[in-house]
């Protein structure tokens, strides 16, 4: 739902995958923006509207994905999708990032745009620190991409698990994903993704963010 530049770029990715797609915009002019060669349908109405939504094929959808302009719609058409048509895969992008965490914890999935940009932005202007990347719907546990001060690199993984108490999902080295172990060495270079709770971050971004102490390497 939504022919914007975000859901037109998203429906042409899904069906270049090889899938069919529906696309949902009040606004035919929306469609536009799709390529000459979509294949997919171009349906004219409201998202959350029933007949809209059966005229999509929401009936035998795998997925849905609401990314018109409004918060209120995006909500109302995935809990429609999700509730009334038993679709499985359901998001919705939220700009309102505490409208975001509130629906999260309701069991809707959200893509809060602000909070996204927000932390990219800071990623740059302050590198040291932790952007999430994914955080539980009761908002309590946080999978984040840290920073780490220098002096941990040569470090286990046990070594760096004790010492912030946070627990290394995994780590991006050069263009590879690796899933270590506890003997796994941090290298220069490598991008330390962890899981932690939320009530721990700070103490876990004070330790990580500053040169170990020699018991801890």
């Amino acid at each position: 739902m939504g022919c914007g530049r975000v859901g037109s770029t998203l429906a042409q990715t899904i069906e270049s995958r090889g899938h069919s797609v529906a696309v949902i915009d009040q606004n035919p002019d929306s469609f536009r923006r799709l390529s000459a060669e979509f294949a997919g349908q171009k349906v004219t109405g409201v998202g959350f509207d029933r007949d809209t939504l059966t005229q999509s094929g929401i009936e035998d959808a795998y997925g849905f994905a609401a990314v018109s302009d409004g918060d209120n719609s995006n909500v109302l058409a995935a809990r429609v999708a999700r509730e009334t048509y038993g679709v499985g895969n359901v998001v919705a992008r939220i700009y309102d990032p505490q409208r975001a965490e509130i629906y999260q914890r309701l069991g809707i999935p959200t893509v809060a745009t602000v909070r996204w940009t927000a932390d990219q932005v800071l990623r740059r202007m302050l590198p040291l620190g932790a952007t999430d990347e994914y955080r539980d719907p009761s908002g309590q546990v946080r999978l984040a991409e840290l920073d780490y001060h220098p002096g941990w690199t040569g470090a286990t993984v046990a070594r760096i698990e004790a010492a912030s108490g946070a627990r290394v999902a995994f780590l991006s080295r050069y263009t590879e994903g690796l899933l270590p172990t506890g003997e796994t060495v941090l290298q220069e270079n490598d991008v330390l993704h962890v899981l932690m709770r939320d009530e721990d971050a700070a103490h876990v971004e004070r330790t990580l963010t500053h040169a170990p102490r020699e018991e801890e390497v």
